[in-house]
């Protein structure tokens, strides 16, 4: 053999071995991003559930506060009609003065436990939203990185496939942040990004 044919036969192994090795890489990134976009569904879902409950129940606490209101206002017109009235009318008054003032208190006190409720479902959604943030930035960075492998696969430059690692490992360390629910979340990048 020539030198020649050696040096070539090094190079095509040399390409080989890139090509395996970009080939391993994409196969586990598609599978990795595969999982995570199956648990991202599912966070967006709980995320769309929680944000129609939180309307559910601000809609009920409407509800009870209207009906505080027209009781209130009810109370008042009564009591005013009542300083006009003589004195054998008042006990119907007073009677139906008691009842609008149970009325009142009682929508007063069941209309905490949707506004709670609606506030704990608010708080829900925003905390599936940082994790739906999460698993946005790894699959946009994993994207970028498998646009590099790509180029990588056209050029056959092995310092292209070594830059596509830095996206690779961020991306699937916010993949798992996000799979695993841990706090770390890039407030300023999803703000940018937003």
């Amino acid at each position: 053999m020539e030198a020649q044919e050696l040096i070539d036969q090094a190079r095509e192994a040399r390409t080989e071995r890139l090509d395996r090795k970009v080939a391993l890489t994409v196969a586990l990134l598609a599978s990795f991003m595969g999982v995570c976009k199956v648990k991202d569904h599912n966070i967006v879902q709980t995320m769309q559930q929680a944000q129609s409950d939180k309307v559910d129940q601000w809609a009920f606490y409407q509800a009870r506060n209207l009906r505080q209101e027209q009781a209130h206002v009810a109370l008042l017109q009564l009591r005013l009609a009542a300083a006009a009235r003589p004195p054998a009318e008042q006990a119907g008054y007073q009677a139906a003065i008691a009842e609008l003032e149970r009325l009142e208190a009682d929508q007063a006190a069941k209309k905490e436990a949707p506004r709670r409720q609606a506030m704990q479902d608010a708080a829900t959604y925003e905390a599936l939203n940082r994790r739906d943030d999460q698993f946005d930035l790894s699959d946009a960075v994993l994207a970028l990185a498998l646009s590099m492998l790509a180029v990588t696969t056209l050029t056959r430059q092995q310092w292209l496939f070594r830059a596509a690692l830095v996206p690779i490992v961020v991306g699937v360390l916010y993949g798992t942040v996000a799979f695993f629910g841990w706090r770390i979340h890039p407030a300023w990048l999803a703000e940018l990004l937003s």
